[in-house]
């Protein structure tokens, strides 16, 4: 039996497959969420000198998603390839570097087990299928992009546009919604938070969100049709409004505060593209609609 066969007849040995897959993307996530805001960062101070016409700077290293090499931030020791295993490295190394002892981040290991488990779920519901390829892709850049909104409230571009083009492409055959469902959902999922902005604006004066959440709720409508967007934003207003408290409490700080709305809308989209359905049924059942 080829193995194509045996993940296709084995949800248990698919399932596996991909949450070990996940573990090496988790770790490779943590070096776009590290570094893509810093390369992006450094293109923007550049297009800026140019428009300036100030002097260029001198040459700088090259900096990009794979060099320079992983090192360890405060002694600068060089990560090599059996201290950068996703999990086990970080659990045989003490959390510590193995020069200079300093802490590593509980951050790098927990964000590996995210993309892992998340991965691991989206395989167990769709299968071996075209639309868990899709969906695994989506995944990883929900986790990427969240976190970059977390660390600088940024919602790059650069991912969240390809993936709004694959969504469309991918529902060219009705993956997971209907073509003309998805470019209605990418459209209504811009214009929907677009007009709540500039509604916000005009009547207090201030800017509730970025532009960045217009484009992430418009490719996941791109994904998942209009069908998912009401469940979207209420999910993510009502995740926004209970976490967003308890951070402001937890970090002693007022309500004027901003906080990313990008993870709350990544964490209720990506619901309701797998268990949307289900859970508007439920919902119509409770409510004494449906049967």
């Amino acid at each position: 039996m080829q193995p194509f066969d045996i993940l296709a007849s084995s949800p248990l040995a698919f399932v596996f497959c991909v949450f070990i897959l996940s573990l090496l993307i988790g770790s490779f996530l943590n070096v776009v969420i590290h570094r893509l805001p810093m390369m992006l960062q450094r293109d923007w101070q550049a297009q800026a000198r140019e428009i300036l016409e100030l002097p260029e700077q001198g040459p700088q290293e090259t900096f990009n998603l794979v060099l320079p090499n992983s090192h360890c931030p405060h002694c600068d020791h060089e990560i090599k390839p059996w201290e950068n295993i996703p999990l086990l490295s970080f659990a045989f190394l003490g959390g510590k570097c193995s020069s200079c002892k300093a802490p590593i981040s509980w951050r790098y290991p927990l964000v590996e087990l995210l993309t892992a488990l998340l991965s691991a779920v989206v395989a167990w519901q769709f299968g071996f299928t075209w639309a868990c390829a899709g969906m695994l892709l989506l995944t990883w850049g929900l986790v990427a992009m969240s976190l970059i909104d977390v660390d600088h409230q940024l919602l790059p571009d650069v991912l969240v546009l390809p993936l709004l083009w694959l969504g469309l492409l991918i529902n060219t055959q009705g993956v997971l919604a209907t073509l003309p469902d998805a470019v209605i959902g990418a459209a209504a999922g811009y214009l929907s938070l677009w007009s709540v902005f500039w509604l916000f604006k005009l009547v207090t004066g201030k800017e509730g969100m970025g532009y960045g959440d217009f484009k992430l709720l418009a490719m996941l409508g791109a994904w998942g049709g209009w069908q998912v967007l009401p469940l979207t934003i209420l999910l993510s207003s009502l995740v926004g409004a209970i976490l967003g408290i308890i951070i402001l409490k937890a970090r002693g700080a007022d309500n004027s505060t901003p906080l990313p709305f990008g993870p709350y809308l990544a964490i209720a989209g990506w619901i309701a593209l797998i268990w949307g359905e289900q859970i508007t049924q439920s919902y119509l059942q409770i409510a004494g609609f449906a049967n």
